[in-house]
This record gives structure tokens, C-alpha cells and sequence, in this order.
């Protein structure tokens, strides 16, 4: 069984979510608060976090921070918040998702299941089950980034983009390609998703992360890695 942590302080909308998420025989632990909600994701191990990020002990993107300082569990954001910036900081927080109130239940659930499909096994191209560069390492099988002699953390849709780059090796995959495989959307509005998370994966990978030499920008067409 799947399991849910609801993490929201709007009684009914939990109701609605819980509700919801149990009919399709999801598990489901709710969270009024972020003290609550970490305590939660710590015991009860969830596959999938639905956050609101305007709670009453803290922001919501403190709520990821405290998530990823050890947990790759995908976090959908819930929010009223507009603004690209508050969408932004979420996502270079840690944040999978980020679904704008009010959704369709219809939606949710469709980008649920997509969040879920990122962390599920995948087959890496036979023969690919190491990548080795003069800066890092990547661990297809294990799902694991070595660099400078530790692990890099990255986020699950982290991971499925580094996957599908260096499984490609030279090759440009398109921003199109891109959105259709981690996300399951291929609408141009979402490329600020792939810019944000390429930069994400930049920091934590690259040597000089304004000039990457393994990560490469094709401007206006996607990305390719070079090995």
C-alpha cells in the first residue's frame, strides 16, 4: 500500500484529501503542522508528502528543508501561493510538484501517481549501470551520486532527470522529452521546472556550476550530459 502524509491545517480539505486518497486504497496520515509533520514522515516512513506550505508554525518550505536533510521521499506542494518566486523557492528547496489551489482532485491524483512512478525501480539501458566522471560518480543500479567521496543527495525527480541524461550519453534530450517523462506533461510553461531543477543538479554537481562541463544547455531545444 502507498502511503500519504497530508500535511495541512485546513480541516476540511484533509477531510476531502483523506477522503479521496482512501477510496483508492492509499494510506493516509494527516498533519495540521510542520512539528507534526516531521515527527510523522520520521515514524511512519510515507512514500509521498502532499504539503501546504501556509502553515502555523512555520513555512512549508522549511517543512522540505527538514525533509531532505535526510529524506528523498517526493514532496507535492499544495498551495494558494501564485508568484513564481514562492513557486521557485519551493522547488529549489526540494519540492517534486507544486500544485496551485484550488485543483482538481482529478489533477492531484494524476500528478500523485506520477510522483510515486519516479521513485519505482527503473532499468537503466543494458550495459549502463556505472557513469564515471573526473568529478563524480553515479550508481544507476544502487540509485547513488559519490562525489568528492561522499554522497550527493538529490530528490527523486532529481534522480529520474540525471538518469534519463546520462543514460543518453552526448545525446540532446529535448525540454519536450524532458517534461513528458518525469512530469507526464509536455507543455511549454513548465520549462522553468526543468531550469530550475538542471540548476539544482548543477550545484551539487558541477565544479562551476555557471560554466558546466557535464550538464549542457542546448538554449531553446533541452540538455544533453557529457561524460
Amino acid at each position: 500500500m502507498t502511503r500519504v502524509l497530508v500535511v495541512e491545517d485546513d480541516p476540511q480539505l484533509v477531510r476531502a484529501l483523506v477522503i479521496n486518497l482512501q477510496a483508492r486504497r492509499y494510506g493516509v496520515d494527516a498533519a495540521p503542522d510542520g512539528a507534526t509533520a516531521l515527527r510523522l514522515a520520521a515514524a511512519r516512513q510515507p512514500d509521498v508528502v502532499l504539503l501546504d506550505l501556509g502553515l502555523p508554525d512555520m513555512d512549508g518550505v522549511d517543512v522540505i528543508r527538514g525533509l531532505r536533510g535526510w529524506s528523498r521521499v517526493p514532496v507535492l506542494v499544495l498551495s494558494a501561493r501564485r508568484a513564481s518566486d514562492e513557486k521557485v523557492a519551493a522547488l529549489d528547496a526540494g519540492a517534486d510538484d507544486y500544485i496551485t489551489k484550488p485543483f482538481s482532485m482529478d489533477e492531484l491524483l494524476a500528478r500523485l501517481r506520477a510522483a510515486v512512478r519516479r521513485t519505482e525501480d527503473t532499468h537503466p539501458a543494458p550495459g549502463t549501470t556505472l557513469v564515471e566522471t573526473d568529478e563524480f560518480r553515479i550508481d544507476l543500479v544502487a540509485k547513488r551520486v559519490v562525489r568528492a567521496g561522499r554522497d550527493v543527495r538529490l530528490t527523486p525527480t532529481e534522480w529520474h532527470l540525471l538518469e534519463i541524461l546520462v543514460t543518453n550519453p552526448g545525446r540532446l534530450v529535448t525540454q519536450r522529452q524532458l517534461l513528458q517523462e518525469v512530469w507526464g506533461v509536455s507543455q511549454s510553461n513548465k520549462t522553468n521546472y526543468l531550469r530550475v531543477y538542471m540548476a539544482q543538479l548543477r550545484r551539487k554537481l558541477e565544479t562551476d556550476p555557471s560554466h558546466p562541463r557535464y550538464l549542457i544547455t542546448e538554449p531553446g531545444m533541452g540538455y544533453r550530459f557529457e561524460g
